[in-house]
């Protein structure tokens, strides 16, 4: 059923969000402090809207048509005017936060739904002295949220649990995949996970046992094409005859052998940095992360569009 959706912010993640609601038939009110900013949104929305239905991926949706479904709000009060769920996407700073939220709940309406993209801050640290803080929660997505399925629904202690289903129901409407926490927990679970790979990789460099490329090339061309469609337990379950407790039975002590080598940290801003910066910029430009940039996004459609066509084929 489409409703009334505020976006405000209209960064990366702000207008990625608005092409994954627009998409998925809602109204969407598009408000930035920085009218620039909005106005910026809407010139890369419409520069990937035609990419995005080669590839199938607008539900069957006219460019024109899903387009024609976003506005700019000309003020806050009415990008929230009749919106029942507001995804907020401004900078991550825990003051910021605290001003915005207190300034969306005193102006939205009293059922909305006040959702915040916030990647690393917990909704109880900038939710608890609101009055309306059982409708807040974190909606974490991982951009862009409209070629990337999963996203974290965090709720803070005092979060209703009808808002936590509310939103599932939303974001499963959208075609994204929830990952609905139980509680609160700092990093939430993607960051946490990305987190242990990143500081495994800048070890592996920093160490010299090998380069960023090879790292790269062990997820890319290794780990990742499992990962593209399955996760690491169902990984397992399938890497061994009896399923994963004979995996763990055969391969558990590798991992705790590697264990006690794996707790110092490497300092990413250290001189591994510039090894991996030497590294990066060598296979692309500062000037041209840009190009690459909508090359990864051109890849993921493509990857996506494949996905789905898999799994009608072969079965998820």
């Amino acid at each position: 059923m489409s409703s009334a959706i505020a976006i405000i912010g209209s960064g990366l993640i702000g207008r990625a969000w608005t092409i994954s609601f627009a998409r998925a038939g809602h109204a969407v009110r598009l408000y930035d402090a920085d009218a620039g900013a909005a106005g910026a949104a809407i010139a890369f929305i419409e520069s990937v809207l035609d990419d995005l239905a080669a590839n199938d991926l607008l539900a069957g949706h006219d460019p024109a048509v899903v387009r024609g479904r976003i506005v700019v709000a000309p003020s806050l009060a009415a990008a929230l005017d009749g919106a029942v769920h507001v995804q907020e996407n401004t900078p991550e700073d825990l003051a910021t936060k605290r001003r915005v939220f207190a300034e969306l709940d005193a102006a939205a309406g009293q059922d909305t739904v006040l959702a915040s993209s916030s990647s690393a801050l917990v909704p109880s640290s900038f939710t608890e002295g609101l009055g309306g803080r059982a409708r807040c929660l974190v909606v974490h997505p991982i951009n862009p949220p409209y070629l990337v399925p999963a996203v974290e629904i965090v709720p803070a202690p005092w979060t209703a649990p009808d808002v936590v289903e509310r939103t599932r129901g939303l974001m499963t409407g959208l075609g994204q995949s929830p990952i609905v926490m139980a509680r609160e927990l700092d990093g939430f679970v993607m960051n946490r996970l990305q987190g242990a790979l990143l500081e495994e990789a800048f070890r592996l460099v920093e160490s010299g046992a090998c380069t960023p490329e090879d790292v790269d090339i062990g997820i890319r061309d290794g780990l990742a094409l499992r990962w593209s469609f399955m996760g690491p337990f169902e990984t397992i379950d399938l890497n061994a005859p009896g399923g994963v407790t004979d995996y763990v039975t055969r391969y558990q002590q590798i991992y705790a052998r590697l264990f006690p080598s794996m707790q110092r940290r490497a300092d990413w801003a250290g001189p591994v940095l510039k090894v991996v910066e030497q590294a990066r910029r060598g296979q692309v430009a500062t000037g041209a992360l840009a190009d690459r940039q909508r090359w990864r996004d051109r890849r993921l459609m493509a990857l996506l569009r494949h996905k789905r066509d898999a799994g009608g084929r072969i079965g998820d």
